[in-house]
């Protein structure tokens, strides 16, 4: 389990990378020191009306120089707060949040990465701490390329769906994944829940393990509001409920534990 850290950040820089995606990196060696790909981190408003963080996924991790790199679309107040926000300004974070990927090379060899819309982000750094792995990356977009460059400088093979055609095959993941014939003996996915319940079907017809971070709204995102759960196979040991937390046992689930 990571330490966590409730930290004040300075801003390195922040850019759009379209209309409503902005890439920001932070400053916060001991959250980066920690973390590890699929967590998260929680970002406070300097609104005092809005008391609890937002959760945003990290996109790469800079241990040498301890930094972290958010991308997040514009969704609410929040967010379009901080896009506001320029080099040197603070914010307030705590993290590192949630418990990754399981990352094993030694047991898997040719995983696959399935992203889709604010699910992609995610799976940058997961790409990039895959280093002796023969890797697909299969990325779904709605309108708008982005991080397109990073993913092909992390290594692997990469397919692409968009809604309207423009790159790629037109369609979603599973268009990407069939019309590509993608096989692998791993998937590690990120997305909204019809593309995770689609992920994971795919998985098991091919019968192989599928780790899938789910999105969800939370509120503290610690684990202590129990305001984002998730319906599981099996009872908790400790409330004996079909319930998981998704900010603290997860955000990755093994996709055969969950119902999606």
């Amino acid at each position: 389990m990571s330490r966590m850290f409730s930290k004040e950040s300075i801003i390195i820089r922040q850019e759009p990378l379209s209309s409503d995606i902005f890439s920001v990196w932070l400053s916060c060696r001991d959250i980066s020191a920690e973390a590890r790909a699929g967590q998260f981190v929680g970002i406070y408003s300097r609104d005092s009306a809005r008391l609890l963080p937002r959760p945003v996924s990290l996109c790469e991790i800079d241990h040498a120089d301890g930094a972290i790199r958010l991308v997040y679309r514009v969704a609410g107040a929040g967010t379009a707060e901080l896009s506001r926000l320029h080099t040197g300004d603070i914010v307030r974070l705590i993290g590192p949040l949630g418990n990754g990927y399981p990352v094993d090379e030694e047991k898997y060899h040719d995983p696959v990465l399935i992203g889709g819309g604010a699910g992609i982000p995610p799976l940058l750094e997961l790409s990039k701490s895959l280093k002796n792995s023969n890797r697909t990356i299969v990325i779904g977009y709605r309108r708008e390329l982005f991080l397109y460059d990073e993913f092909e400088a992390s290594g692997g093979r990469i397919c692409i769906a968009m809604e309207n055609g423009y790159a790629g095959v037109r369609g979603n993941v599973m268009d990407a994944i069939n019309t590509a014939s993608v096989t692998g003996d791993v998937v590690y996915a990120c997305g909204p829940k019809p593309m995770l319940s689609t992920v994971a079907a795919f998985a098991r017809e091919k019968g192989i393990p599928a780790f899938v971070s789910l999105e969800e709204h939370m509120a503290c995102g610690v684990g202590a509001c129990l305001g984002c759960v998730v319906r599981t196979k099996h009872k908790d040991p400790h409330s004996n409920v079909n319930n998981a937390r998704i900010c603290t046992e997860g955000p990755v689930f093994d996709a055969s534990e969950v119902l999606l």
